[in-house]
């Protein structure tokens, strides 16, 4: 395998991460300020239990994300951090007041609701401009001058493309977060919040389904080219579907394992995971050799072989001392009794 394809499979990965634990992230900011006056259900008690060990580590991706494509494709850097100044800077400001708010939120209790309505509100915000990164990337938007490219806002905003990008990331913020809090208030016994969430679930997975069908609609019209690469993929476009309907058979279908509980939310959020995972190879896999259409590609923006070997055997390293640490963090949280049944 060449090593750009190495690299971008590496950057891909990070990126991918940092989607699934980041809309996961947001959804639930979004649940704990939606929920917080139906303190019966204790749907925010588990979206705030949730969101208190998780968000810093998530933000740590985000962080190795930016590293790796400073360090893979540095020749990328300079057109990326151009277009996406305003987007880019607008995402910061977001996320260091979204984080700020939600420390505030736990450490004033007489300030609690405000804060978490407006750390709520920038967590839906946020998914929705990250994502805006992928239409931008088609090319569509850029515009070249004088060996420079700049962003066209207008044209951008003023397409459905967009639009539909936005939508599927919100929906599925939304989707996925509430399929988790869904496992986790099972797992905490609390099964008002359970019976809370699964029925959100219900909801937004179709709404999901929808905006992923809007999305290829619009990519026919704005960029054909990206379309009919993910059309050669079909079947595994189909496969993605597939997971997409076992995640309907644990929301809807009782539980053999849990007699009289209607659900399986520990398999929607795997199959869930897995339909995203599948899905988003195939649009990475017709987004290549681009990471600009069309003018930036892997091959062109890639640092020299040398210093990629370097940095991949840094990334073999870190990831071999962290990840047995993420995975020992991810089964505390979702196995400690005292912190599962904390009031």
């Amino acid at each position: 395998m060449p090593d750009a394809l190495i690299a971008i499979t590496v950057l891909w990965g990070f990126v991918f991460i940092y989607a699934v634990m980041a809309t996961m992230d947001f959804g639930a900011g979004f649940w704990s300020m939606f929920y917080i006056n139906h303190e019966r259900t204790r749907a925010t008690n588990i979206a705030n239990r949730y969101l208190s060990p998780t968000w810093e580590v998530t933000n740590t991706f985000i962080v190795a994300l930016v590293v790796a494509l400073v360090s893979l494709f540095p020749k990328a850097t300079y057109t990326l951090g151009t277009i996406l100044l305003i987007p880019g800077s607008i995402i910061l400001l977001l996320l260091a007041l979204r984080s700020a708010f939600l420390v505030f939120s736990n450490a004033i209790p007489e300030y609690k609701k405000p804060l978490t309505y407006i750390s709520g509100i920038t967590g839906i915000i946020i998914p929705g401009l990250l994502i805006s990164v992928l239409p931008i990337t088609h090319g569509h938007y850029i515009e070249y001058g004088d060996g420079n490219a700049t962003l066209n806002m207008v044209k951008l905003f003023t397409s459905p493309n967009e639009y539909a990008f936005v939508g599927f990331a919100i929906s599925s913020s939304l989707f996925l977060s509430s399929l988790l809090l869904a496992d986790y208030s099972k797992v905490s016994d609390e099964m008002d919040a359970y019976q809370v969430y699964l029925r959100d679930g219900r909801i937004l997975g179709p709404i999901s389904l929808l905006m992923a069908f809007l999305i290829m609609l619009t990519l026919k019209y704005e960029a054909a080219w990206l379309y009919n690469r993910m059309i050669d993929n079909m079947p595994l476009l189909w496969v993605s579907l597939g997971f997409f309907l076992l995640v309907g058979v644990g929301l809807y279908f009782p539980n053999p394992f849990a007699k009289g509980v209607r659900g399986m939310p520990r398999l929607t959020v795997i199959a869930a995971t897995a339909q995203y995972l599948v899905a988003s190879y195939v649009y990475g896999k017709a987004h290549l050799p681009y990471i600009v259409y069309p003018n930036v590609t892997i091959h062109s923006a890639f640092t020299d072989p040398y210093s990629f070997r370097v940095v991949f055997i840094t990334y073999i390293v870190g990831f071999a001392i962290l990840f047995p640490g993420f995975f020992y963090f991810w089964s505390l949280f979702m196995q400690d009794k005292r912190y599962l049944k904390k009031k």
